[in-house]
């Protein structure tokens, strides 16, 4: 468990990285081929390329996606995703195979996330083969009237009682009370949109309170000058 909840923003836009980085609390990334799509980034060499450039720009953990499903494509596509750069985590989905590829890469010591985990036992196993992160996806689940931040909180029950390393990646975050409850319940790392994380400095007394403070010294400058 780290002491510290860790900021991953979840896009693969350099643009929106740069400026989450810029805000001094960015910790990593996470991103997948739609997300890719969605900048225009297609062709496994484009592809390959944006996800370096995404590690030059931030200093932490950037999680890269494969897209196989059977045990020897994911290993294929993780090692070679691997061997980018040092800070790429293999995103592997929450499959048979994908467990046993979690092994394998644990193994060899490349870092995993284990990703669309939607119940503690899954992220059990995750955690038994030796994931470097579990991402619960919980808006996914409120969308169909499940809690997903109980969810959060029962994997941390879990992780706690067996001392397990794997650390919980609170995914699938859609405004910034989910991000404040993830951290209430003890989530490692929220993954989400720039939105979210900028949505944080906003309180309607911060604005007010700015806006007095303003008018006030508007009006000592005036008295100032008028004794001038």
């Amino acid at each position: 468990m780290t002491y510290n909840m860790k900021f991953f923003i979840d896009t693969a836009s350099l643009a929106q990285i740069r400026e989450a980085h810029e805000l001094g609390v960015l910790d990593g990334v996470t991103t997948n081929p739609s997300l890719m799509a969605k900048e225009g980034i297609s062709g496994e060499q484009r592809v390959q390329q944006h996800y370096i450039d995404i590690c030059n720009t931030v200093d932490g953990d950037v999680s890269a996606e494969v897209i196989s499903t059977d045990f020897t494509g994911i290993v294929t596509e993780g090692e070679r995703l691997a061997a980018l750069h040092p800070n790429i985590v293999v995103k592997v989905p929450m499959i048979k195979e994908g467990v046993k590829a979690i092994k394998y890469f644990t193994g060899k010591g490349i870092k995993t996330n284990c990703t669309l985990v939607f119940g503690a036992g899954q992220a059990l196993l995750a955690a038994k083969a030796g994931a470097t992160y579990v991402s619960p996806f919980i808006g996914r689940l409120d969308d169909i009237s499940q809690d997903g931040v109980q969810l959060i909180a029962q994997i941390r029950r879990i992780y706690d009682n067996y001392g397990m390393s794997t650390q919980i990646l609170a995914a699938s975050i859609r405004h910034p009370l989910h991000i404040v409850q993830c951290a209430e319940l003890g989530a490692d790392v929220a993954t989400c949109p720039l939105s979210a994380i900028t949505a944080l400095f906003n309180h309607p007394l911060t604005d007010s309170g700015l806006e007095k403070f303003l008018a006030d010294h508007k009006k000592a400058q005036a008295a100032t000058e008028k004794v001038k």
